[in-house]
């Protein structure tokens, strides 16, 4: 940590302590004496309990006349968390999105076809003001009507797509199979909101013809766009003007040296609606050793391999979504989809892997497949799965995030 960040960091402490929140939470710290990172480093950590506690404006820290918007996370379960935002956190948002399309080689020339959602979501209008400061023509499709999207794309010669990557796909199939490829004119996908595994990866690039780009962001710190990866692909570049990253161990909270894998915790430097210190986002990657080959000064994580409250322990082996999408990646006639079930059956965990795959059922080539699955899953996490083939398409398609875990015992 540089002179010239901690300098940063204090100043977001000061501004934070202007709110309710932060006052109540940092209650007999001695702020003033933090002169280093081993005593930032000392700070309790923020995490999304703590944001649902505070429903609905307790995170502000502004002025309420210089808020111009809030925005909500889109998870499902607990209070909502409100996030409030002034005119200048708008800005920089917008700035920090622009500087994301540039990163992937988006020009004023291109059409930005933008699917997710609009309203207390992040996406969409993150999209939107990106494309727009660029001088971008954006199409705001927002989700669904998948009939209207491809049409859309179409006439209007779109050249970007910005989706999840679960929808990417669900249109790269459905351009397949309308036999409407050779009209669409995308180039490039700017892909975000989950986490998704190199054979999928692999699919929606191939199918629909485009280079692909994995954009980061969560609603708490601005939304998507504060961090994407370049054309070498060699990681994500952070906003670090922004933003304050650290990699915690999930366990223990404890600082990890060097590059190793653990809890992306971000820290705001400009925020003014509702600065966060020292946020837990519970993704899990590693920051990157030296300077990408493109010459960008801004440090790089690797791609988030799952989060830690998404993990799952069946029979004493632990299991994250992303280990599997690596797994599963090695293995030929096994497509890019698939799901686990757990359930409790007769005094025993049973773990269910339903894959997609080409081969024909019940032929001797997917019998030796599932055990193929099966032998693979023993040797790379510790577990004997039941893996079950199931055909191209079957598994459902989402519109938004598709969940792969489906944990029945409790």
């Amino acid at each position: 940590m540089t002179d010239e960040t901690l300098a940063h960091i204090k100043h977001s402490i000061a501004r934070a302590m202007g709110g309710r929140f932060y006052p109540e939470k940092f209650k007999g710290i001695d702020l003033d004496a933090i002169s280093s990172e081993a005593d930032f480093q000392k700070l309790p950590f923020t995490d999304k309990a703590d944001l649902r506690g505070a429903y609905p404006l307790g995170l502000l820290a502004a002025p309420e006349e210089k808020i111009v918007r809030v925005h909500s996370s889109s998870g499902t379960t607990g209070a909502p968390v409100i996030i409030p935002y002034t005119q200048q956190d708008v800005d920089d948002w917008t700035l920090m999105f622009c500087r994301c399309y540039e990163t992937a080689g988006v020009t004023a020339r291109d059409r930005v076809h933008i699917t997710p959602g609009y309203g207390l979501w992040t996406a969409g209008i993150g999209f939107q003001l990106g494309a727009e400061r660029l001088g971008a023509m954006a199409v705001p499709m927002g989700p669904g009507g998948t009939d209207k999207q491809i049409q859309m794309m179409i006439d209007m010669g779109s050249t970007v797509l910005c989706a999840t990557s679960s929808y990417a796909l669900l249109l790269a199939e459905e351009i397949e199979k309308r036999g409407v490829k050779s009209k669409i004119r995308l180039r490039k996908g700017i892909i975000g909101s989950e986490r998704w595994g190199e054979k999928m990866r692999r699919r929606i690039a191939g199918e629909l013809g485009v280079e692909l780009y994995d954009i980061y962001g969560l609603t708490e710190i601005y939304g998507p766009g504060i961090g994407i990866n370049c054309k070498y692909g060699s990681g994500m570049h952070l906003w670090t003007d922004y933003l304050y990253p650290e990699i915690i161990d999930p366990k223990t909270g404890e600082n990890l040296p060097g590059d190793q894998i653990g809890e992306l915790t971000l820290t705001t430097l400009c925020k003014e609606g509702a600065p966060l210190i020292r946020y837990r986002t519970h993704d899990l990657t590693r920051m990157l050793p030296g300077v990408c080959a493109c010459g960008r000064p801004y440090p790089r994580i690797d791609t988030i391999i799952g989060r830690s409250d998404d993990m799952v322990k069946v029979r004493g082996a632990i299991i994250y979504p992303g280990r599997v999408d690596a797994l599963l990646a090695t293995i030929e006639s096994v497509s890019s989809e698939y799901q686990i079930m757990i359930d409790h059956l007769n005094g025993r965990d049973i773990l269910t892997l339903f894959y997609e795959t080409p081969l024909e059922k019940n032929t001797l080539a997917y019998k030796a497949l599932e055990k193929m699955v099966e032998k693979s899953f023993k040797d790379k996490i510790g577990l004997t799965p039941v893996a079950k083939g199931v055909a191209i398409g079957e598994l459902p398609r989402s519109e938004k995030k598709t969940t792969r875990v489906f944990d029945n015992r409790y």
